[in-house]
């Protein structure tokens, strides 16, 4: 009897070497990036896939389009200095989509799809409005106005769709607990107010510089050292959400206070020179874009708040799974197992 127990033993020993698939963690499948886990491309429903490669075509010819018109607009033979401000601010918008619908589509962000959508809606009103003061209409601008809005309506109707579908990332990546669900929504929230951020602050200096009123050389180097500081303050507010580092957060909230004290100053400088131009397009455009960049800090500075009590809490364990190799995870699950 001796003899036969290393026989019979044995392939117990072998069904032992593989892991329980309850100890595998949940978000095995998604791919590591530098924003966060993403969904694997073969994950991907058909009609997500044909609709994503759809939009990426119909940005990059946005994009190719509003190139074309900027440089008509800079050599003179466009209408005003309002077209060709709008036309850069579009250009930066249209980079922007390109990484909210990546973003929107392979990690099921939903602020990321919301703001996708009211580009879009934004891109059409300009059209529309564009459209509606010409006085002669040629076959060539019929057409770009016809594709303009049905490719447009396709993508807020299609991206509605996304934003109502369930999403499951949270449990994926945080699990069945609760608190980790809830930290990783809050964590792609401050993320997103980052972008966000960004992309307003890089617009509004766009607009104050490309405006056509007279800026100051001393106004000019603020907001040109300005849109250096904005780029260094988002990747420390990233890095500082992404890697759970609480010293980033302190140094992330001080580098906005130079921001808001900038708002201050235009703000002053708009109400001290208010009634000197013809129309009030700048002012209003101006005062809209500081209002939008002090809610979207107002929003990510809760955030912020309620994510700092959260670090350390096993988040950022989980999600650094997606780097360690399957023979880690493996010895893992059988000392779990042992």
């Amino acid at each position: 009897m001796d003899e036969i127990r290393p026989l019979v033993s044995r392939p117990r020993l072998e069904s032992n070497e593989l892991p329980s698939p309850n100890l595998q963690p949940r978000h095995r499948e998604l791919l590591p990036t530098p924003c966060g886990p993403i969904k694997r491309w073969s994950e991907l429903p058909g009609l997500v896939k044909l609709y994503f490669c759809f939009t990426i075509c119909s940005l990059l010819a946005l994009f190719i389009l509003t190139v074309f018109n900027i440089l008509r607009e800079s050599n003179g033979t466009g209408s005003d200095d309002d077209n060709l401000t709008i036309s850069l601010i579009q250009l930066v918008s249209i980079l922007f989509c390109m990484y909210y619908i990546a973003r929107g589509v392979l990690q099921e962000n939903r602020q990321e799809l919301i703001v996708f959508v009211l580009t879009v809606l934004v891109v059409m009103v300009r059209s529309i409005v564009n459209f509606s003061v010409l006085q002669t209409y040629d076959t060539l601008l019929l057409v770009r106005f016809g594709c303009i809005l049905c490719v447009g309506l396709v993508h807020v109707i299609c991206a509605l769709l996304l934003i109502r579908t369930p999403n499951m990332m949270a449990f994926r990546v945080g699990g069945a607990l609760e608190s980790l669900q809830e930290q990783y929504f809050i964590l792609n929230l401050c993320f997103s107010m980052v972008t966000f951020d960004l992309q307003a602050q890089l617009c509004l200096c766009i607009l104050i510089l490309t405006s056509g009123t007279s800026v100051s050389y001393a106004h000019t180097v603020i907001l040109g050292v300005g849109v250096v500081w904005a780029c260094f303050t988002a990747a420390s507010g990233a890095i500082a959400v992404l890697k759970e580092v609480k010293l980033l957060v302190g140094i992330f909230l001080l580098q906005n206070l130079p921001q808001l004290a900038y708002f201050i100053y235009l703000l002053y400088s708009i109400i001290s020179e208010w009634g000197q131009s013809k129309t009030y397009t700048l002012e209003a455009a101006a005062i809209t874009g500081c209002v939008v960049s002090v809610v979207i800090k107002s929003v990510l500075f809760w955030g912020l708040c309620r994510l700092y009590h959260s670090f350390g809490q096993g988040l950022r364990e989980r999600t650094s799974f997606l780097q360690l190799g399957s023979l880690k995870l493996l010895d893992t699950a059988i000392i779990c197992q042992d």
